[in-house]
This record gives structure tokens, sequence and C-alpha cells, in this order.
């Protein structure tokens, strides 16, 4: 059983989506680039129909064809093994799930009754088996809502009886900076920059990019459109209403801690005086200590710092070559420079090196994107809280039982978000509303997370309490689907739980964090909905050419998040079930019991729509500069090496160690207090030196 005879009615002249003319879009003879492009994806579709399709034998053998091509044979590799691919994973589906095989059973009954594939009912059908989170969402989405609310709610057993009192004080606020090179229309000597940063910014310019990220900062960005300048002002103003608010000591400084992550190797040298000299030119802070950290910097903690300490600690291993492998796992876990889920945890653990060797007042962490601010005016009087009020719940911290009576620690605290556009209709707006449109494109009708994001946000980010039987005292919800700003930790927590994202992960990392303490590795840690804490999200507003610069290139971000995701899920538990259960329907919608043939079909589905819309110089570069990228992460979570789960416990082998060594420190039996003291005065010599 295969999905040969669904493809086929899909795209079938009577009863297929009318306007997609796949088989009319195959020219064998096309000899120019984006031609070449459509066919080769055309042929990949036809070849998906069957041997029942016309065109059936001259796709394929146009596809083998191209294998031969010298610029075309990488991409054509790609497309037939990605048949194979498709047709291997669903047919070992079909054998072991039961479930999966009455489903894909029934959508091929359906298929077979020619019924016209653009109804409701055709898209629940496909979505059964391609994209079951979303089945009945449509005819359904208020119960679907409420049961989500629900499964969220927890009963408050104990409130934490220390909680925030002084968010100036006690919290370290975190973001990261993501940089790459200029346009490249843009004369780089003309940017008004020193000798060394034009020296460095060129030589980044010719490398090819290593890291792929949303919507970088690109270097030469005007001041009024750099994130940079406008979060940090922003931040700045958090302060000092405040202060004003009479919610934090006129003589202190927010501490912020800022990772610097590139695209190209080369700025790595030149990170932080960039920064300096934007933050200089065009920024006062005086309400802000901020501290930036770049890869060169998390290298220098780990040398000067973890490993000594390491070796002062008596319950750690001290031989030689034990010394070399702790080197290792701690720079495997510990920097800025890489996929998200790499700075995204620096950013969470910092705050715990920070309250043992730095500073022991900081016992949380808040971290904000900085394209995002907090609305004082509206929160005062929409929420009657300002933002530090809200950091005092004595629900952060609290100890309760979830819906299935499981223990749970709200440890992690996360808002919400508001579109700057949408603020005049009030603070509680969703930034992401439900889409009730049914005029799907092609990939939506296969997978269609906006419309689970939509759900969730409804039903989690935007709940008030006071309503739905839940008070915001004795009961709460907890969070899943979190943004990647506005969330934090308590160090507490952090300590006892030991999240951490893994550094392989390049999409959702604030999801990807919850799912460490899940599974087998489940501690009961969640996230406080904190109602009311909500930022104002600006991204549109003042950088949109950043977020136009990246499109192509981040397309495919969506499809690995799937591949690694469902991956992932298989090694944290024995049952993926289990996980789905509780991060059900929006993060769990990209845990797949068919990942490659997901993020296959939604590939050529892609490019078929951008070809469909007359982006054809879009779709070609989709295309291009996507497939190798989904094939080496293919190869990364389902190859034979078995890498990703390798770089897991590698990872979790190094979170260990970095929490063991800081434990240590904190232990007087474990340290020596003079060479602690030490320690610390190194490590306080190091952080300064990343203050601005």
């Amino acid at each position: 059983m295969n999905i040969e005879k669904v493809i086929s009615t899909v795209f079938h002249k009577d009863s297929g989506i009318s306007g997609s003319r796949i088989t009319e879009r195959f020219n064998t003879d096309a000899d120019n680039r984006d031609d070449i492009c459509q066919s080769m994806n055309s042929a990949f579709i036809i070849s998906l129909c069957g041997t029942d399709h016309p065109e059936y034998s001259n796709a394929n053998n146009y596809l083998q064809k191209m294998q031969k091509d010298k610029i075309y044979a990488s991409l054509a590799k790609f497309l037939k093994g990605g048949l194979q691919l498709i047709s291997n994973e669903i047919e070992k589906r079909v054998q072991t799930d039961a479930d999966f095989a009455a489903r894909l059973t029934d959508l091929n009954k359906y298929s077979e009754s020619n019924i016209d594939f653009t109804s409701t009912d055709a898209i629940d059908a496909l979505w059964s088996v391609f994209f079951p989170e979303a089945e009945g969402v449509f005819t359904k989405k208020e119960k679907k809502s409420e049961e989500l609310r629900k499964k969220r709610i927890v009963k408050i057993i104990n409130p934490n009886m220390k909680p925030i009192t002084d968010p100036g004080k006690q919290m370290i606020f975190t973001s990261n900076i993501l940089l790459t090179i200029p346009d490249a229309k843009t004369d780089i000597g003309s940017l008004g920059y020193s000798e060394e940063l034009i020296k460095g910014i060129t030589l980044a310019a010719g490398e090819k990019q290593a890291f792929f990220y949303d919507h970088p900062i690109q270097i030469g960005t005007k001041p009024e459109a750099n994130e940079i300048i406008y979060g940090l002002k922003g931040l700045n103003n958090t302060a000092d209403y405040e202060k004003k608010n009479g919610n934090m000591d006129p003589g202190q400084k927010l501490t912020c801690i800022l990772s610097a992550s590139v695209t190209h190797k080369s700025l790595q040298k030149i990170a932080k005086r960039y920064i300096k000299e934007e933050l200089d030119n065009h920024g006062s802070f005086e309400h802000l200590d901020i501290y930036i950290f770049t890869e060169e910097d998390t290298e220098k903690l780990i040398d000067e710092i973890f490993l000594p300490a390491a070796a002062l600690i008596n319950n750690i291993n001290t031989s030689n070559s034990d010394k070399s492998i702790r080197e290792e796992l701690l720079k495997s876990i510990f920097g800025v420079d890489g996929e998200y889920g790499r700075h995204y945890s620096f950013l969470k653990a910092i705050t715990a090196f920070w309250n043992i060797l730095v500073d022991t007042d900081k016992t949380a962490t808040f971290k904000i994107d900085l394209d995002q601010i907090f609305p004082e005016k509206e929160l005062e009087e929409q929420s009657g809280k300002s933002s530090f009020e809200h950091f005092k719940s004595p629900l952060w911290g609290a100890e309760g039982t979830d819906s299935s009576g499981n223990p749970v620690e709200l440890g992690m605290i996360a808002g919400a978000l508001v579109n700057e556009k949408d603020i005049h209709k009030g603070l509680f707006t969703p930034d992401v509303l439900f889409d009730t449109r049914q005029d799907l494109k092609l990939e939506e009708r296969f997978f269609y997370s906006k419309l689970m994001m939509g759900l969730s946000t409804g039903s989690e980010l935007a709940t008030r309490y006071g309503e739905n039987g839940i008070d915001g005292k004795r009961t709460c919800i907890q969070r899943i689907h979190v943004t990647g700003g506005t969330n934090g930790i308590l160090v507490k927590a952090l300590r006892k739980h030991r999240p951490f994202t893994p550094g392989f992960i390049g999409r959702a990392e604030d999801q990807a964090y919850l799912l460490s303490v899940l599974g087998k590795n489940s501690t009961g840690l969640a996230y406080l909905h904190e109602d009311g804490l909500i930022m104002r999200h600006d991204k549109e507003a003042f950088a949109g050419d950043a977020m136009k610069a990246a499109s192509a290139g981040n397309m495919i971000g969506d499809f690995i998040r799937t591949l690694y995701f469902s991956r992932y899920a298989e090694i944290l538990t024995d049952n993926i079930s289990d996980i789905k259960q509780t991060i059900d329907p929006f993060t769990g919608c990209f845990v797949s019991k068919i990942p490659l043939t997901t993020v296959l079909l939604r590939f050529c589905m892609k490019t078929a729509d951008l070809f469909e819309a007359g982006d054809d110089q879009l779709a070609s570069d989709f295309m291009l500069q996507s497939f190798e990228r989904l094939e080496r992460s293919i190869e990364f979570a389902y190859g034979k090496e078995d890498l990703l789960l390798k770089t897991y416990n590698k990872e979790r082998k190094g979170w260990n160690l970095f929490y063991d060594i800081l434990d240590g420190l904190e232990n007087k039996d474990a340290v020596d207090p003079i060479k602690k003291m030490v320690i610390q005065i190194k490590a306080a010599g190091i952080c300064a030196g990343c203050k601005v």
C-alpha cells in the first residue's frame, strides 16, 4: 500500500485541485534555469502519482537523464532518492502501525470515489494521514480550543514562598543578536566603519554561508532599522519606567546579556566590534549594564573557568585524558555560533554561572527578542500590572498537578505577543489568528502548521485568568507553545532540571527546550502562563527588509524542524504517543509518523505553489538553495550513522558536566574556598571584558 492513488487524485484534471497544472508544467525540452527546475519538480510529483499517470515513464526518464547533467545532477539524484525514501517509509509505517494503515486505507478508498478534492471533507481526508493534528479543526475549532485549554490546566498545591521581589536586582535579561553580511548591492567601503571592520566584512562577503537564521541583521542596516539599537532602547525605557513607578531602585542597572551569532565564519572576529560601534554611535543606555558574548568569549570561559574548576572539584575525575574529554564536551554545548539551539541554551545557562561566580543576587533570567518591547502604558492600563510586577507572581516557581494528575513544577514563565499594528485593538489581541480560509495552497493540504499555531495561540497564549474556570491563583495553565522571546526560568529550576535545546535545532528552539525534560527524562518542569505578560512585536514595523532578505534561504527551516523533532521525540520516549499527548497540537504537529514523506511532499508542493504564483525565480532559488541542506538533514537524522542520536547523547553528557561543575563550586566540601575565590576573580574579569 502506498500513496500513488492519493497523489494522483489530488492532481487529477477533473477531481483534483483546480489551478495546479503539474502535468502542463512538465517539459522535457526545458532549457533555462526556471523551466528546468519547474520540470524537475513536476516530474517528481508525476512519479509520485504512480504508473497510472500518462506521463509517468517520461517523468522517470527525465529525472534519470538529469542525473547526468553538469548543473542539475545533484538535485535530480536528491529527487530520485526522495521517491525511494517515501516508498520505504510508507511501507514500513503500514507494517508497524495499524492505525496509520487503516487511515491510509480509508484515504485510498476516498480517493477512488473521485470526489472533489477541494472540499473541506477532502482536506480532512488528506490531513487524517499527513497532518492528523488538524483533522476536524475547521468544523470543531471551539471544541478543540476548549479541550486544549482544559488539558493545560494545573492545580496549584504550593505557591512559590520566595518569589521574585526585585526584578531589577534579581533578574538577568538576555537576547540574541544574529549578524549577516550586507546586501550584495551595498558598497562595503562606504559604510563608515573602521578599517578593521571593513576588512572583516569584505572577507566574510566572499565566503559560503555557514548558518541560516530567519531574519539576521544585515551589517550596514540603518540605525532606525537596526533591532540591536531598537530592542536595547526599548529595554532601557522599561527600566526607566519601572524606576519612576517605584519597582526598581534609582541607582540600579538592568543586567543585559547578549549573544552574538553570525552567518559567515569570518564575522566571528568582528561581531563585537561592530555591535560596540553601533551602540556607541547611535544609542544611550544609561539604565543597562550590557554584556556581549561571542564564540571567542564562551571558549575563554571554558578554558579559564570551567576546565580549571573541574580540576579542583573532588568528585570530578581529573586525569589528563579526562581533561580533553571534558573540553570537547563543554565546547560542544556551551557557545553562541551555530544553530538557534546553541545560543538559546547559552542564554539560559549563563544565568546559573552568573549566580554562582559573578552575582549571587541573580536568581532568574528572562529572554526577549530585540524586535520586542514591553508596552508599559498598555500593560498598566489593561493588565493591571507593569512588566516587573508580572515577574513577582508566586505562581512562577509554584508546584501543582496537571490535568492527568502528574506533578508539575512551574519553574519557567512564558508571556505572549501582540503585533504593533494590532495593539490599538487591545493588548490581548493574539499575534497569530486562527486562519479560517479554506482555499488552501498545495503545501497546506499536506501540512498546515500555521493553522495549529493559530489554534494554540488562541487557546494557550491568549488565556485570561478569571475566565473558563481558571482563577490564576489556585488554578492556572501551563504552556507548551512559547515564543522565542518573552520567556524565562528560575536559576533553582535551571540547576535542578538541567533543560537544554540541542545544538542541532535551528527552528523552534524555545519549544525544543521543553522537550529535553519530557519523555524518559520527564522531571515535571513546566512553563507558567503569566496572563497579561505581553510584549509588543515590532519586526514588521521597522525591519521588513531583513525579513525579505532572508526569505528563500530560510523556507527550508520549517521542514528540517519536522525531521529533527520527529527523530528527537523517538529518542526521548519509547512511545511517541506519550509525548504527542503533551505537545499536540502545535509543537506536536512537527513530530510526524512519516517525517520523510511529509517533508519531501512539502518540498515539492511548496515549489509548485511558488511556480503557480508566478514566482519562478524564487521557486528555483528555493529548490537550488534548499535541497542540499535538506539532504544533509535527512542524513543527520535518519542516516546509517544516526548522528542526531549521537549528538544528543554527547550534549546531554556535556550539560550534566556543566551543572556538575557549578554544583561542585557551590559545595564547600568539594572545592577549597580560596581556590574558588581565584576562579571567581577570573570569571569576573572575563565578564568585565564583555561589558560594553
